[in-house]
């Protein structure tokens, strides 16, 4: 039995996002040696949340609008916004100092980092399986990092970062699922998205005041593009599938990420594809499948609620 048209359609659009952040990753690489990392970040989130705002109150493409309720406006500053612009000055700072490639799988790791966080936090959810999967995630890290460690140290920095990074998106993940009791997906993104553009904007300038921006019209189309492609259009196309689809099975295309990026790597920045790469890649992927057997058991014993 062949999938449905509309089903044939979010699959078209998630691969067509998956393919949009691959180059965003690989354009911010390009950015980062030219531009400050969090003047690049600050700028890029402040234009895509207003972009999504827009999107939001005068269109109906990501679902209705929603004003945040005003109890909720700080914690959007202090745990949402702040917490996005932590990721992104780790995001960028590792991409300037290692692989794209590199950077995207340690944050394709970050499902397993939530399963344990969440097994931590509740011993009682602390199984065998979690601790295995945990182990696969971590045995693709070792896998990532120990060449680094007989490398310059400015390349061992970046692997450090780009896992930092990957902890730093869980920690924005669970603050996100506090807000989504009253905001849908697309308005969390854009609330904070904008906050963190704010709340890097001074330490961006900082950035530029020593020396200046270096500006060109190829970093500054790289830059839209990172605005308009892997923060509008990649998003817009994530959530409707989010819209039509349970999140453990639009999650599961994450793991197409990593070879989105490493593609757009090789083709563009002429990066070599190392055996390095695909033994962390299957170690990883293995542990996130195993995280997402985990979910869908946890999801299928849930109880459900009887109609009264």
């Amino acid at each position: 039995m062949f999938p449905s048209k509309s089903h044939l359609a979010l699959v078209g659009g998630l691969l067509f996002a998956i393919f949009l952040w691959g180059g965003n990753n690989c354009a911010t690489k390009v950015l980062v040696g030219s531009w400050p990392p969090a003047f690049t970040g600050g700028t890029r989130f402040l234009c895509a949340g207003c972009l999504l705002l827009a999107i939001l109150r005068w269109t109906t493409w990501l679902g209705p609008h929603h004003a945040p309720p005003p109890g909720q406006r700080l914690r959007l500053w202090l745990r949402g916004g702040l917490s996005l612009a932590g990721y992104i000055v780790a995001f960028n700072w590792a991409v300037r100092y290692t692989s794209p490639s590199h950077v995207a799988l340690y944050l394709g790791a970050s499902p397993v980092w939530a399963l344990l966080w969440e097994g931590l936090e509740d011993r009682s959810q602390l199984t065998l399986r979690r601790g295995l999967a945990a182990l696969l995630a971590l045995a693709g890290v070792a896998v990532l990092v120990w060449p680094a460690i007989q490398a310059p140290s400015l390349q061992l920095t970046g692997e450090a970062l780009g896992l930092a990074a990957s902890l730093l998106w869980v920690n924005y993940g669970r603050q996100c699922r506090t807000f989504a009791r009253t905001l849908s997906g697309a308005e969390v993104t854009a609330q904070t998205m904008w906050r963190a553009g704010v709340w890097l904007l001074p330490l961006g300038f900082l950035e530029v005041a020593p020396q200046g921006l270096p500006f060109t019209t190829r970093l500054g189309l790289l830059q839209l593009y990172c605005i308009v492609a892997g923060g509008v259009i990649a998003f817009a196309l994530w959530n409707h599938a989010l819209r039509h689809w349970p999140t453990s099975q639009v999650l599961l295309f994450n793991n197409l990420i990593p070879l989105s990026t490493m593609a757009w790597a090789h083709v563009w920045l002429n990066e070599p594809v190392t055996a390095t790469f695909w033994g962390a890649m299957f170690l990883i992927a293995a542990g996130v499948a195993l995280g997402q057997t985990i979910l869908r058991s946890a999801q299928a014993a849930a109880p459900t609620a009887q109609p009264g």
